[in-house]
């Protein structure tokens, strides 16, 4: 496995974590779940690494789903079983501040962007390096992935990821949705040759001004340079949501952002959502779908196991039982555990985490832990 950015989490704390992965007993030390978990394991033939970016916000409701349905889903394939038991390089560090160029204020708007244009930025930053620690880890040690899987690391997952060799290598995969005149850019699934394109998202700027391209958010970028460098798109389903806290407008304005119960029954394809009482579900909230949002824009796909939260206000007092409901006491047990977690805890799944791996570049596990805990 390989790279995870994880920051904003309790245990993890507000650090950004860079791991190349080699299987995840690190994970299972942070979070507490046990290695031999997974219900159903994908046995695949060509070696894959999992690329996880982002901010871990609420990392203890979201972390379990991702080892449950995404780490845990290859630990069958050549990925684990032909690897060392330990991990092949992690770096933390803390996001140094990114100066923006007048090349990139032409080329961005940060309109849409909660933080503005120089946290798009730092995210496209952690994007791309995924793509270079891997680059660099095949060169240092003879290897060769024949998949990337790009994901968030504040996806909450109630289904199992797909193979990557359930989908053909000429065309980089993407989620159906969330398109905002681009392409939903929360998740991708390519070869090294499709995954490039779709990872280099600071380095393929001054491409996108050479071609004319102005004013582009997130997901229109990420369309333009997959049309530059000529890599085709398949638009999949995938049965994942992002786990936010920010309060959007209800009734949701025609370019406005849907947020979906995480109680929903179908694939979600990386729309925001939260633990809620739904104030539409089923038909009616397929009816409101179908009535309120554009199709290029902020679509959620209509289906009968949809659940539309209103998202005006913080989280209702009772979103714990609705979480636990949703997620089922396997995964939401880890919840519970970390009410009372500790510095002491913390700096003990650092160091657990450390000699699992064998290239270790962070402060001391005392100051990682001092920053939160």
């Amino acid at each position: 496995m390989d790279i995870i950015p994880i920051s904003e989490q309790p245990f993890l704390p507000l650090i950004t974590v860079q791991a190349h992965l080699y299987n995840y007993v690190h994970v299972h030390a942070v979070i507490g779940v046990s290695e031999n978990n997974s219900t159903q394991n994908v046995s695949m033939k060509n070696r894959t690494t999992i690329c996880l970016v982002g901010g871990a916000r609420k990392f203890e409701l979201i972390g379990p789903s991702l080892l449950e349905y995404v780490v845990n889903m290859y630990n069958n394939s050549d990925v684990f079983l032909s690897a060392s038991s330990g991990l092949a390089a992690v770096r933390i560090f803390t996001p140094q501040r990114i100066n923006e160029t007048t090349l990139q204020a032409e080329v961005f708007t940060s309109k849409g962007s909660p933080n503005g244009l120089r946290s798009l930025l730092q995210y496209f930053n952690l994007v791309e390096g995924c793509l270079t620690m891997i680059k660099s880890y095949q060169t240092k040690h003879n290897e060769e992935y024949d998949w990337i899987v790009r994901t968030r690391v504040d996806g909450y997952w109630n289904g199992p990821l797909p193979s990557p060799e359930t989908y053909s290598n000429k065309s980089y995969i993407v989620p159906v949705g969330s398109e905002y005149k681009g392409l939903n850019d929360r998740l991708g699934i390519g070869d090294m040759e499709t995954s490039e394109a779709a990872l280099s998202r600071i380095s393929l700027i001054p491409l996108l001004h050479e071609s004319g391209y102005r004013k582009l958010n997130s997901e229109a970028a990420f369309k333009h340079q997959l049309d530059v460098k000529g890599v085709n798109y398949t638009l999949k389903t995938f049965p994942f949501c992002i786990l936010i806290e920010h309060k959007y407008k209800w009734p949701i304005p025609r370019l406005g952002c849907p947020v979906a119960s995480i109680s929903s029954k179908e694939d979600l394809n990386g729309a925001y959502c939260r633990p809620c009482t739904p104030a539409l579900k089923g038909t009616a909230a397929m009816t409101y779908i179908k009535k309120r949002l554009q199709r290029s824009w902020n679509w959620i796909m209509p289906t009968p196991g949809l659940e539309l939260c209103d998202a005006r206000n913080e989280w209702q007092e009772n979103w714990e039982h609705i979480f636990d409901e949703a997620a089922g006491p396997k995964l939401s047990a880890v919840r519970h555990k970390f009410k009372n977690y500790t510095r002491t805890d913390c700096i003990t799944d650092f160091e657990a985490l450390k000699q699992k791996t064998t290239d270790w570049d962070a402060p001391p596990s005392e100051i990682i832990c001092k920053i939160r805990l």
